[in-house]
């Protein structure tokens, strides 16, 4: 589904549709197994929680359709039917809502992510830049009012009207063409009513300008314009750092695979390619990119990306390799199980996508004030234009005072209300060590009341640690000489507990066993018990045993320390009112371990991806709204999934792409996290409430015709500057201690 095609129709947010010639039929990026079809489009223009339902919605009403999943954050529309639906439908169905629709190109994503940002940035820009010369030339009319010539302010109102038509017609085109390619389709979306705020605004101030008048609402037009584009592009923003963690995972299995043909010659070939029962070579050193059964050869493999176990495991014939599994030491062959589409990989993929779907329907705070400002504030001016042309006034002077009612009411104490609390937040934490990645993620992670921290990497080290007991200084010198030949990670923590030293003569390694070598001409080995003979008797964590001679063998333990504040970042969240426990792919007794060391009674173990999923499921139907704490790809699914997530900085890019929030410094930035996230979502509510408050003064002093430029501009900026000094309160407040 790589293939790049043009689009299918046109697309609201200005792309220009394909001609009927050019158009590619659906059909040919149709995925089938048995009786099961998939289909990915990419959607262009879906803005905001009513497109995705909308979407949702007509597709799943097409017949035979299972599944119809639309993902807000990288325009990902995901489709599975069973029978025999004609796919054109399907795209039929979005493009007859006014979006535009294009086959699937993972190659090109990020780049068409990048393009918008970059041309949202650019309107933004202009829009600022002519704000502030339009506010410059009305401050001149404002301040001579009274005693400035007609002809003076008719000048400066034409000069303002010469700025302002360029800015509208360049800055305000991500609104105007969304609205013309819905209403073309007899529907309407949110850039519908602020294209015609915009034009409104703009022409009833040319209007006034031709005819002398008073005043012009030219600085209103762009300063909205400008406040608008803010809001357009940190949802940008937030959609690209989305798409990553999709993209990065995608690298991560777009590799290529070595297929032994028929006649044993190894060939190269792309993981789509791959069939069950396909015969694969794994060299040292590669990783697998499906599923497979081993079926000769013997090695390490390295799970810790598939599981958290931060230890290598031994696989030979006959065990499962999953996708993901890094081949450590010697060649192995291996039969695939699935395709790469039905892979550990795609599967966790899919988990991702379905994350980020859930994540897009969340609905900000932001997102229903608007939802009731809008509809509100619109049909007040419209009553208001009816009314007085009721009492009789003209429809001129009517047109005026509704047009003041709207633009009085401009939504900038609004707009900044959550923007400018999530800044200063989003400032704070950064001081702190914290990354915020979006900034609806401080509602979510303020409204959290119980985590689930995975283990290795992010409540421990993540490397084992050799327990100084049970041995002797001579026993670990002599070990040391063995383990030095070897990069095995306990094999490497043990030569490092014993310093530099010599390397053992004639030291051979045997995958999944040990090592074993010649001191002073005495034969020892250094591995499992099975290996150096001892009794096999169960230890609580990892362990090596040595053997030098005859003599009876060496046992030498090892832990993977917590890390050094994870004890008191416990405690903290504890305080907060936060209930925690550790769901880990690693083995029950580390685990328990951990968990014992932290007071934590509630712990899961040798947990896979899917069931890290279905842990957190099944504490979000009790009602739970978990935060995640993980590192590892085996993380990355819940991390999305999660109501809110957060990855240490030394986390795979695809867990941090996948996380609300990236921490470094340490556990001991969680409560801080919570903290402030708490007191941002308390501060943007007294905000909403105080631009309610405005509202409520400001509508009746516009539709009795009192709201001159003079007035719309000292209200504006008055309830803008109230916002900004309200979030400000957020570095103010000292942290308070728990």
């Amino acid at each position: 589904m790589t293939t790049a095609a043009p689009p299918l129709a046109g697309c609201p947010s200005g792309l220009a549709p394909a001609s009927a010639d050019a158009a590619v039929n659906p059909a040919a990026f149709v995925r089938r197994t048995g009786n099961r079809s998939r289909l990915s489009l990419t959607v262009r223009g879906a803005k905001c929680g009513g497109c995705l339902s909308r979407i949702e919605g007509a597709v799943s009403a097409l017949g035979g359709i299972e599944q119809a999943r639309m993902n807000l954050s990288n325009g990902r529309l995901d489709v599975e039917w069973t029978g025999s639906l004609d796919p054109q439908k399907v795209s039929d169905a979005v493009t007859a809502l006014g979006y535009g629709v294009a086959p699937l190109d993972t190659s090109e994503g990020d780049t068409a992510h990048r393009k918008e940002e970059r041309n949202l940035l650019l309107a933004m820009g202009v829009a600022g830049f002519a704000t502030a010369n339009i506010m410059l030339l009305s401050v001149s009319v404002w301040g001579g009012h009274g005693e400035m010539g007609e002809a003076t302010r008719q000048g400066l109102h034409a000069i303002s009207g010469l700025i302002a038509l360029p800015t509208l017609l360049f800055s305000g085109q991500p609104f105007f063409r969304s609205a013309l390619a819905v209403l073309k389709r007899g529907r309407t979306n949110m850039d519908v009513p602020i294209s015609l705020a915009l034009i409104l605004a703009f022409s009833v101030s040319v209007t006034e300008t031709i005819r002398g008048g008073e005043h012009a609402y030219f600085d209103a037009a762009c300063m909205l314009l400008f406040f608008l584009l803010i809001g357009r592009f940190l949802d940008a923003r937030v959609r690209r750092s989305a798409y990553a963690a999709a993209r990065d995972l995608a690298a991560l299995a777009n590799r290529t695979v070595t297929r032994l043909g028929t006649d044993g010659i190894p060939q190269p070939a792309r993981p789509a390619d791959i069939r069950p029962g396909d015969r694969i070579l794994l060299a040292p050193g590669e990783r697998a990119v499906v599923d497979m059964d081993i079926e000769s050869g013997a090695s390490e493999i390295d799970e810790s990306l598939v599981t958290g176990e931060s230890l290598p495991r031994f696989a030979t014939t006959g065990m499962k390799l999953m996708a993901g599994s890094v081949n450590l030491t010697q060649p192995i062959t291996g039969r695939a199980t699935a395709t790469a589409d039905d892979s550990l990989l795609s599967d966790i993929a899919r988990m991702l996508e379905a994350g980020e779907q859930k994540r897009s329907t969340y609905r900000r705070i932001a997102d229903k004030a608007v939802s009731f400002y809008v509809p509100i504030v619109h049909t007040t001016a419209l009553l208001t234009f009816i009314g007085w042309l009721l009492l009789g006034l003209g429809a001129r002077e009517a047109i005026l005072i509704a047009v003041s009612t709207l633009i009085i009411t401009c939504p900038c104490a609004l707009a900044l209300a959550a923007p400018v609390v999530q800044v200063v937040a989003a400032g704070r934490l950064f001081r702190s060590g914290v990354y915020l990645k979006s900034g609806d993620a401080l509602e979510r992670i303020a409204a959290c009341d119980h985590i689930i921290f995975d283990k290795t990497g992010t409540l421990t080290l993540g490397t084992p640690r050799l327990v100084p007991e049970g041995f002797t200084s001579a026993h670990l010198t002599a070990a040391a000489a063995l383990a030095r030949a070897s990069r095995h990670p306990l094999s490497r923590a043990l030569a490092q507990e014993a310093g530099p030293g010599p390397l053992a003569s004639d030291v051979k390694e045997t995958a999944g066993l040990g090592l074993e070598g010649y001191l002073d001409g005495v034969h020892c080995r250094l591995g499992s018990a099975e290996w150096t003979g001892a009794p096999a008797t169960q230890t609580s964590g990892p362990a090596l045993w040595f053997v030098y001679g005859s003599d009876a063998p060496i046992l030498f333990r090892f832990e993977d320390d917590l890390q050094a504040d994870a004890a008191t970042t416990i405690t903290r969240l504890q305080r907060l009112g936060i209930t925690a426990e550790i769901v880990s792919g690693d083995r029950a007794p580390a685990v328990a371990s951990a968990a014992a060391r932290l007071g934590l009674a509630d712990w899961t173990a040798a947990a896979t991806p899917q069931e890290k999923v279905r842990r957190l499921e099944a504490l979000q139907s009790e009602g739970k709204r978990v935060l995640m704490v993980g590192d590892g790809l085996n993380d990355a699914a819940a991390l999305a999934l999660a109501h809110a997530s957060a990855a240490p900085g030394g986390a795979l890019d695809i867990s941090q792409s996948a996380s609300d929030a990236v921490y470094a410094g340490g556990l001991a930035a969680l409560p801080g996290l919570i903290r402030t996230s708490r007191a941002a979502k308390s501060v943007m509510l007294q905000n909403f409430a105080f631009a309610a408050v405005y509202n409520v003064i400001a509508v009746p002093i516009a539709i009795l015709g009192h709201a001159t430029p003079l007035v719309a501009a000292i209200a504006m900026s008055a309830s803008s500057i109230v916002v900004c000094l309200n979030a400000l309160r957020l570095n103010l407040t000292a942290e308070r201690t728990t």
